[in-house]
């Protein structure tokens, strides 16, 4: 019994202990104690109550019941016995909880009731031990000898008896009957000899027990020279020079032959490999101690192990010595290089860049130093030295077949001729049709199909699309698939090409590309805006890097968002561009391409844009129409101008009167029309554009005095008091206005009046009675024409009044010759541009300014008549100007 067992056997009694102590036990007892119980076995326990019990609890058997620790076992377990004993049948199981208690519900004459415990019992439960098998035993060497310790190893079943169970190993010698006893573990043990018998005959078993039984295995019966195992031996090997394909192997006998006698097993193998090769037992016999290992590859590691046991064949083969190695010697490469080619055509062009290739002899033999290649192209050859170290050699421009030979070199010599033609381009035989592939857990499948005849082989070389590399692999021509392994990467896009070979020629290529196992595109397109517009635009996009790919593209995903709308389109992976259609003006739009390949998707930037308010040509269309629209009206104004010419002449240039040709000298309202015309020099007559009823007023004596003087002055410059005759009345002024009184006169500011007031007696001559002058008016809407703008600058010199208008002396005043009130005269601004005249009151009629003014004497009886003529206006700017008496009277 081991210690763990012990162990466990203690922990179960205390806690027994400790549980018997905690619990009050009355009235009765339970049978069996303290059982062991079998692992899916029937268990029936039994309780019985005393006679005291009986009478101190006032139970029966109807008032007894089991519980496993605090489960209750259901009643329909239970068995009653009699009045006082009740058993309990359950099947044994590891939920079983100790203990399993009876009690009883007690009955007092108080009439009251209580839970009382019986008696109680541990138990402990497990299986029975099993019978061991498959014993054997082995003695090891010691030294030069053999050890005095026998170990033994058997199966002890393959179910745990769960309790304390103990195993013994029997051993009895025949040669003196000696028997050892060893207790042993649950799966081995050991008996130590005094001196190993050999020569004699073992019997041997082992023997197994537990509370729930004893068990012992079947007797093993055997030489002991048969159960001997010896260390394995110690091995040298020796490679010869001049022997580059042999090998020797030397040991040692690890045992004294006094005890046995040994034979040896050699196995071999190039370094690194898994597969060994064995020398055939036959070989080695008779107590050898060399063996010459032939028919290696020279120039290659080799590891030796070697082996042995009894020669009879009886007991066991020693352990493998360990891994002992050696290089062979050189020897010249027996194999040729492998060759071959990658073409790449020129588009438009029947020019081709040859790429060859090639691999190092499979049997070089030694380290090969350098390739020596030869291009043959017709009768023309160009050798090249190549280093060990160059794979691949590039021909540019090739347009002619040419024929290359290659060949490998060491210390020893040169490997055979390696060749490989070229054809012409478009000459290469044909024989492939189709190419497919289909990625596998342990590699590329790559099918093909052909058309016959087969050729010697098919050679299918693999590219990685994104550096470079290259590798390639020689099948059959009888094959038409392969597994492609080796230094594929994942993620990584090949171009796999098949090509038949006829003696040396290779057919017409056909190529597929293909990935060992796609993965999710690391990098998403970026978009970009081609052409914008008002409702649609189109979004261009490349495709990503290779490297990020990972994979084919099954299709391209583009994406548009606005606030809160998020339209979708997928596209084929072919495509490159999409045009977004149906979209609102002026508004901001965000677009992202999404690639997808079968592993899954990657979205690229967003790229944000507003279309455009107008469309194209939109604003082109509205200039147009407007231009047009203002060609139409100033074509049709025009015309309308041409057609209605003299109506639009009569409302913006009304017909002005000439005054040469008017009547109104002929007519007055009180006096009848007098026939004589003025001459020349004499004052013309007023012309106003503004009537104002003045009042009267006296001029001084200063001013009375002055008039005379300055008669021959405006004579001489020719000033009239006419429209026409002075600069005065074709200056622009403001209209005349009464500024001092606001008498009951009137200023008709749209009127043009032209009034001719017809001063009596002549120059000089003051008559005794003067008649009343004559006054004539004539009222025209017309504007003042602008004929005498030149003489502007002569009335601003002389600032004096013009157009002065001559007042009908009134009733009251006749027979009287009133004095010249001169008053102050406000021009007012007409529009853009007024009317300026000069204005002055009507004074007696020998003593007016346009009677003393010298014009040309009428005939004799007669005063001077005054005609209207024309004047004109221009604009003037500023405000108001003002012309007062003062002035007036210094220039008259």
């Amino acid at each position: 019994m081991d210690v763990s067992h012990i162990a466990l056997l203690l922990l179960i009694l205390v806690c027994m202990v400790s549980h018997s102590a905690l619990i009050n036990f009355c009235c009765g007892k339970t049978y069996p104690e303290s059982p062991v119980l079998e692992l899916g076995q029937s268990f029936t326990a039994t309780c019985v109550l005393s006679e005291d019990g009986m009478r101190e609890t006032g139970a029966t058997a109807k008032d007894i019941f089991w519980v496993f620790r605090n489960t209750r076992v259901p009643e329909e377990l239970y068995t009653r016995i009699n009045d006082s004993a009740v058993s309990v049948t359950v099947n044994v199981t590891r939920e079983l909880e100790n203990p399993l208690k009876c009690s009883v519900l007690a009955r007092f004459p108080s009439h009251t009731r209580e839970v009382r415990n019986v008696h109680g019992l541990f138990f402990a439960v497990g299986y029975p031990p099993e019978k061991p098998d498959n014993l054997s035993c082995v003695v090891l060497q010691s030294g030069k000898g053999l050890s005095c310790t026998m170990t033994c190893f058997w199966n002890p079943g393959e179910r745990d008896p769960i309790l304390n169970t103990t195993y013994t190993l029997l051993v009895n010698t025949t040669v003196n009957g000696e028997k050892y006893r060893a207790a042993a573990r649950r799966d081995r043990g050991s008996v130590v000899f005094g001196v190993y018998p050999m020569f004699t005959v073992l019997n041997i078993s082992v023997e197994v027990e537990n509370p729930l039984g004893k068990v012992r295995s079947d007797v093993l019966i055997l030489d002991s020279e048969d159960i001997v195992k010896t260390d394995p031996p110690k091995v040298k090997v020796v490679s010869e020079v001049g022997f580059p394909t042999s090998l020797i192997v030397r040991w040692e006998h690890p045992i004294d032959e006094v005890y046995i006698t040994l034979k040896y097993n050699i196995r071999y193998c190039p370094a690194g490999a898994h597969m060994w090769s064995q020398v055939p037992p036959s070989d080695l016999v008779g107590g050898i101690k060399s063996f010459r290992l032939q028919y290696l590859e020279p120039y290659t590691d080799y590891v030796v192990q070697v082996r042995c046991m009894q020669e009879e064949g009886h007991g066991y083969w020693s352990e493998w010595s360990r891994n002992v190695s050696t290089r062979m010697p050189e020897s010249e490469p027996s194999s040729p290089p492998d060759l071959w080619r990658i073409i790449t055509w020129s588009e438009g062009s029947p020019e081709r860049r040859v790429r060859l290739i090639w691999k190092r002899p499979v049997h070089s033999n030694g380290r090969i130093l350098g390739y020596n290649l030869t291009i043959r192209t017709g009768n023309r050859s160009e050798h090249v030295a190549l280093s060990s170290s160059a794979a691949e050699y590039v021909l540019e421009k090739v347009k002619h077949a040419i024929l290359v030979e290659l060949t490998a070199y060491n210390s020893e010599g040169s490997s055979p001729r390696a060749q490989l033609r070229v054809p012409r381009a478009n000459q290469e035989p044909s024989s492939v049709k189709t190419v497919t592939r289909q990625p596998l857990d342990e590699g590329l499948w790559v099918g093909w199909e052909y058309a016959p005849p087969s050729p010697a082989e098919f050679v299918l070389d693999w590219v990685s699309v994104s550096n470079g590399t290259v590798d390639w692999k020689r099948v059959p021509g009888s094959s038409n698939y392969t597994v492609l392994t080796g230094a594929l990467q994942p993620l990584e896009r090949y171009n796999i090409s098949v090509s038949p070979v006829w003696q040396g020629t290779p057919g017409r290529t056909v190529s597929t590309q293909a990935y060992l196992r796609q993965g999710r595109p690391s990098e998403g397109p970026s978009v970009k805006l081609k052409q914008s517009g008002k409702t649609e635009v189109q979004l261009v996009w490349e495709e990503p890097p290779l490297v990020s790919l990972n994979g084919f593209i099954t299709n391209y995903t583009v994406f548009c968002r606005t606030e809160d709308v998020v339209k979708s389109v997928v596209l084929p992976p072919s495509d490159r561009s999409y045009t977004l259609k149906g979209l609102s003006g002026s508004t901001k739009y965000v677009v992202h391409v999404m690639v997808s390949t079968v592993a899954g998707s990657k979205s690229g930037l967003e790229f944000t844009f507003r279309t455009l308010k107008y469309a194209s040509g939109e604003i082109e269309l509205i200039v147009v129409l407007v231009c047009l629209g203002f060609l139409f009206f100033t074509v049709l104004t025009v015309l309308l101008g041409i057609n209605k010419k003299e109506m639009i002449k009569k409302h913006i240039w009304p017909q002005v009167p000439d005054p040469s040709n008017s009547t109104i000298a002929n007519w007055s309202p009180d006096y009848p029309s007098r026939p004589e015309t003025p001459k020349e020099g004499s004052l013309t007559d007023v012309s106003v554009v503004e009537v104002d009823v003045f009042e009267k007023k006296s001029l001084g004596e200063e001013d009375k005095t002055s008039l005379p003087l300055k008669k021959d002055k405006y004579l001489s410059e020719e000033h009239s008091s006419g429209i026409g005759g002075s600069s005065c009345m074709s200056s622009p002024r403001q209209s005349v206005s009464d500024s001092d009184e606001g008498d009951s006169g009137q200023t008709t500011a749209s009127t043009v009046q032209y009034s001719s007031v017809v001063a009596s007696g002549y120059k000089g001559q003051t008559p005794g009675q003067p008649p009343p002058p004559v006054f004539a008016r004539s009222e025209s809407t017309q504007p003042l024409l602008g004929s005498e703008e030149h003489q502007d600058e002569p009335c601003q010199a002389h600032s004096y009044p013009r157009n002065p208008y001559f007042k009908r002396p009134r009733a009251a005043d006749e027979g009287a010759t009133p004095p010249l009130n001169l008053r102050q005269i406000e021009i007012p601004e007409h529009g853009s541009g007024s009317l300026g005249f000069c204005s002055a009151e009507e004074g007696s009629q020998q003593s007016t300014p346009t009677a003393e003014a010298g014009h040309a004497e009428g005939p004799a009886g007669s005063a001077p008549s005054y005609m209207p003529q024309r004047t004109g206006y221009r604009p003037q700017r500023g405000g108001p100007q003002a012309v007062t008496a003062e002035q007036l009277s210094r220039d008259y």
